[in-house]
């Protein structure tokens, strides 16, 4: 039997894809990364491997100017999205696929950082979602997107209707961060999220306190939710 492959998005350091790991693995992965940075990562085939996973970071999709392999990978994850390979994003990720379907990437009107629940639609309910149903988890962020046309939204919060859509079996998008809560990179995130955090009205010791009594839980709901989705694909 051919060994499946996933390969990591790693737009900065700092995100990885954390606790969704062991769930890939689980589901009989074997799991590559590449940094936006690597020379390699111009020319690499995002079509190619059997999953794809795009993590966060603090850049913006519009911002295409300062960062030119955003352009490259949009048109090559474009691709990805015609052929319906499995795809998921995270946080900037998940802006990349809508940008990619044809949605609208812009900043948002509030900073949303820290860990609360969102609110599931009923098609998000009936899916791998329902596993992080009133499960405090982590957001940080402050863009949002326009849905793209055929996708099912499947999670709001107060401050952003868009927190979650997918297209079929194969594609969803998290604006949410269900993979930190365990994760000692947070400590990068805060270090370098003062203003973020302000602008949230949150603070280091608030977000400290969180990530350790709800941190494990919203890793394994989102753990949880990552391996039933793995299951589904067509």
């Amino acid at each position: 039997m051919t060994q499946k492959t996933a390969l990591i998005i790693r737009h900065v350091p700092y995100e990885g894809v954390a606790g969704f790991r062991a769930p890939i693995e689980a589901a009989g992965y074997e799991v590559d990364r590449i940094d936006v940075a690597d020379e390699r990562f111009s020319s690499l085939d995002l079509v190619e491997h059997d999953l794809l996973i795009m993590m966060g970071g603090p850049m913006g999709v519009y911002e295409q100017e300062e960062y030119p392999w955003i352009a490259c990978q949009l048109k090559r994850l474009a691709r990805r999205l015609e052929a319906n390979r499995p795809t998921l994003g995270v946080c900037f990720g998940a802006q990349m696929i809508a940008e990619a379907m044809g949605g609208r990437v812009f900043a948002g009107p509030a900073s949303e950082v820290g860990f609360h629940p969102v609110t599931l639609s009923a098609e998000g309910l009936a899916g791998p979602l329902r596993h992080v149903a009133e499960v405090p988890v982590l957001h940080w962020h402050g863009d949002t997107f326009s849905l793209p046309e055929n996708v099912e939204l499947l999670a709001s919060s107060p401050l952003y209707a868009h927190q979650a859509f997918r297209r079929g079996n194969n594609v969803l998008a998290l604006q949410f961060h269900a993979e930190m809560g365990l994760d000692p990179r947070i400590e990068a995130w805060i270090e370098g999220g003062e203003a973020a955090m302000a602008r949230a009205g949150t603070t280091e010791a608030r977000l400290r306190a969180d990530h350790d009594t709800l941190g494990p839980g919203a890793v394994a709901a989102g753990q949880a939710m990552i391996a039933e989705w793995l299951e589904g694909f067509d």
